[in-house]
């Protein structure tokens, strides 16, 4: 799953140096654009089999509107409560999905998609969007990625 040769360790040991990469990044950095940015594109060199990756940030209290991200062009907007990203807004959980075309309400953004890790993105203890991340893979992502990739998402939220 991992063939970048930047990451030759085991996932933890991955992970764990992605996370310190992520630290680097953004721990002098103001710029929540900017931090976003960056990070939509470390873990697009990390990770392997996506075909998006980034973040959708809270506008108001019941929209979700589009931020940094790398892939295809996306939707724009998502409604607190519809679809993955919505949806794990409104549960205020992690949504780990193997077969987004089985998810009631799913929105295909991309029609390559086949499975989908939405993680809330939080500041202070209130979410303020989503990580999004999709594959042309079913069942693509495990437990692993939703623990590891939620810590990348509390680094993350520190500096936003």
């Amino acid at each position: 799953m991992f063939e970048n040769t930047l990451y030759t360790g085991t996932r933890e040991e991955n992970y764990q140096l992605l996370l310190k990469q992520l630290e680097g990044l953004v721990e002098d950095e103001p710029s929540r654009i900017a931090n976003l940015a960056n990070a939509s594109a470390l873990l697009q060199q990390f990770l392997q089999d996506i075909n998006w990756v980034g973040f959708y940030l809270l506008e108001g209290e019941d929209e979700l509107v589009l931020g940094p991200f790398q892939g295809k062009p996306a939707c724009t907007r998502i409604a607190v409560g519809k679809g993955v990203c919505g949806t794990a807004v409104s549960r205020g959980e992690v949504m780990l999905v193997e077969d987004v075309h089985q998810f009631p309400g799913h929105i295909a953004c991309d029609s390559a998609s086949n499975s989908e890790l939405v993680i809330p993105l939080r500041r202070e203890g209130r979410i303020i969007g989503v990580l999004d991340i999709d594959s042309p893979s079913f069942a693509r992502f495990d437990e692993t990625d939703a623990r590891f990739l939620t810590i990348f998402t509390e680094v993350l939220g520190k500096y936003l």
